[in-house]
């Protein structure tokens, strides 16, 4: 079975050393072996791993549940009701995030156009209605 040094793992999942040691540090991963001298060696499912933890971190899940859930995958199947559950609640705030961000883009087009034809004609005096147009 191929292993995978830290600097190699850092250097795959676009990360620095420092945070692997981080993630080793809060608990996250586990089941990463170390060879008698302490050197982590990690295997390719280590590596998927890693790449959940990343996806559920960029969600905004804090450190704490993410350890939670690790431990839940380490107990096994007794816990595929709260992994479940997990994932929908990340499915949900991921959703509700990009509702948000889609409606940022939405005014940040309109300020596109809008600055858009001013430049074009020269002068904001074309939206003379709200010549500053800050909400509009």
């Amino acid at each position: 079975m191929k292993t995978y040094s830290i600097s190699e793992v850092a250097k795959e999942l676009n990360l620095t050393v420092y945070t692997l040691r981080y993630y080793d540090k809060e608990g996250l991963i586990p089941f990463v072996e170390r060879t008698a001298g302490g050197k982590r060696l990690f295997k390719e499912s280590d590596i998927n791993a890693l790449k959940v933890i990343e996806c559920l971190k960029s969600t905004g899940m804090p450190i704490k549940e993410i350890k939670n859930f690790i431990s839940w995958c380490m107990e096994g199947d007794s816990t595929l009701q709260k992994r479940y559950e997990m994932f929908l609640e990340r499915k949900a705030a991921v959703e509700a995030k990009m509702k948000e961000l889609q409606q940022t883009m939405e005014v940040i087009e309109h300020k596109c156009s809008y600055y858009k034809t001013a430049l074009d004609a020269g002068t904001e005096d074309i939206h003379q209605e709200n010549k500053i147009e800050i909400f509009n």
